[in-house]
């Protein structure tokens, strides 16, 4: 279903008498607009919904991922400098850097499994906000199609397939901002190709400058709608920074450094992220069927010095080397998820019924940490190779019981495989496991354009392939237990969606 239906309308009066036609008089084009956003009738759960691309328009954003704010009741925030992944919380959750909140950008997951700096690490700088056409959010595990990282919510960002004009623009600031965009959608073949081009440059409040350098490009072409028709999405993004880190107060108490001075002016990072995908949707009478296949080369150089010379000058009483590490991978990962949905009808009860089925590989060659001096490695901690697969198969089903009371029900089935190659051969091996979770919800309404909801749903994150098959601490060298690959979670919520008052 289409979350903003656009109705456009050339318009005839035409007056006959006498079988002769008296008099046309031509009207202009009509447009009307009619938005779902509360999604009223339609919504598994109380705290699912949906943004628009005019709210999303309507809010200034210093950086990318704050578009995710839009979610109701979800923080962003940064720390380490603006190229890394921003931290995330939401009902709760410290989600760090993305962690059990699974999020998608024109049908490409964006949680990274298995990551150098943070399990489920979503980094969104690649997004270029003026492109967004609607974001559909879910929170809770109650939703059959959503899986690994998704037991806080999900969120997918989808870009549009046309633009009613190009875009322009350049946005200068202090401390060294700019930012230049270049967008359209022009018509081509039969359909659209939208394209994007934006140029970042910050370096911020710092004595160090971030010199925050991005470069960041879209191409799309896409035939048909939303729902019949199909689209191939090309993504590149590169981005590189140097991050003022976390100082000891007493440094500052002392005058030692001012609080926007830095301790260690090689800390920072370097990123990359390509992708490419490619969506196909097609709606029948009674049916709707849609396949995703996707694929993405990333990496990432990180920089990072939380102690500055504690470690080193516990063991040598000097700070020769200081406590400076590199987290870095390379990365390569693609997957595919496919679905089916018929409408049908069980005597006098309106029903539908849902299935998918998903897979992901990651490949990491090599996912390492390193002590480093000013950038440069003088020793490896540990590093790894590793492939991780995946496979997914879910159930759904809804049954409109009477027309104030209708149930979603679902199931789904995940197998995980991960086999690590590591330095240190004791932590290398292969692990696996499978879950199945559960959902529930029950809806009751609308009255007075009021819905009530129950929910209940198990769900689930992967750990770190390398915590899967540890032995050995990589450090100290001291015996480790191994993690479970999957961890079960468990969630469930009363909530109220209404829309008695206008305008609320």
């Amino acid at each position: 279903m289409s979350f903003e239906k656009i109705i456009s309308c050339s318009c005839f009066l035409l007056v006959l008498g006498n079988l002769q036609a008296e008099e046309v008089i031509a009207l202009s084009a009509v447009e009307v607009r009619t938005r779902l956003e509360n999604l009223e009738g339609i919504a598994n759960a109380a705290s699912e919904g949906v943004v628009s691309s005019p709210r999303v328009a309507s809010v200034p954003l210093l950086r990318a991922g704050e578009v995710l704010e839009m979610v109701p009741g979800l923080i962003v925030t940064q720390h380490a400098g603006d190229g890394k992944a921003n931290q995330y919380f939401l009902r709760g959750f410290n989600l760090d850097h993305g962690t059990d909140f699974a999020t998608y950008v024109a049908g490409v997951p964006v949680n990274m499994p298995t990551h150098a700096h943070g399990q489920g690490y979503t980094d969104l700088n690649f997004l270029i906000p003026e492109l967004v056409d609607r974001i559909t959010y879910r929170k809770g595990p109650y939703f059959a199609e959503e899986g690994d990282f998704s037991s806080a919510g999900a969120a997918h960002i989808e870009y549009f397939r046309q633009m009613e004009a190009g875009l322009a623009q350049v946005t200068l600031g202090g401390n060294g901002y700019t930012r230049s965009l270049l967008a359209g959608a022009p018509g081509v073949g039969g359909g659209n190709l939208l394209y994007a081009l934006e140029l970042f440059h910050n370096d911020g409040p710092w004595q160090v400058p971030e010199n925050y350098r991005k470069l960041n490009g879209v191409l799309r072409y896409s035939q048909g709608t939303a729902n019949n028709g199909f689209s191939v999405t090309g993504m590149a993004y590169q981005g590189r920074w140097t991050s003022t880190d976390q100082l000891a107060e007493r440094a500052i108490d002392r005058g030692e450094v001012d609080r926007f001075g830095s301790l260690d002016p090689n800390t920072g990072g370097k990123t990359f992220r390509y992708s490419l995908a490619a969506d196909w949707k097609q709606s029948g009478g009674n049916t709707q069927t849609r396949l995703n296949l996707w694929w993405l080369r990333s990496g990432l150089d990180l920089w990072s010095n939380f102690q500055y010379c504690l470690n080193d000058f516990a063991s040598t009483d000097t700070c020769d080397t200081g406590d400076q590490f590199k987290q870095g991978e390379r990365r390569e990962a693609g997957g595919f998820s496919a679905s089916h949905v018929v409408f049908d009808q069980w005597g006098s009860f309106e029903v539908s019924h849902r299935i998918g089925l998903q897979g992901r590989v990651d490949r990491l060659n090599p996912v390492g940490l390193y002590g480093t001096r000013q950038r440069d490695i003088w020793t490896t901690v540990r590093e790894d190779r590793v492939t991780q697969r995946s496979v997914s198969l879910w159930l759904q089903n809804e049954t409109r019981w009477a027309t104030w009371f209708r149930s979603i029900q679902g199931l789904r089935a995940d197998a995980y495989d991960f086999a690590v190659d590591a330095n240190l051969n004791a932590n290398s091996g292969n692990r696996s496991d499978q879950m199945l979770t559960p959902k529930l919800s029950l809806v009751f309404g609308p009255w007075r354009r009021s819905e009530i909801y129950l929910s209940y749903g198990h769900g689930f994150h992967a750990n770190d392939a390398r915590g899967t098959t540890i032995r050995l601490d990589p450090s100290s060298g001291d015996a480790v237990s191994p993690v479970k690959p999957l961890v079960r979670t468990r969630g469930h919520e009363i909530g109220l969606r209404t829309e008695i008052l206008p305008g609320w």
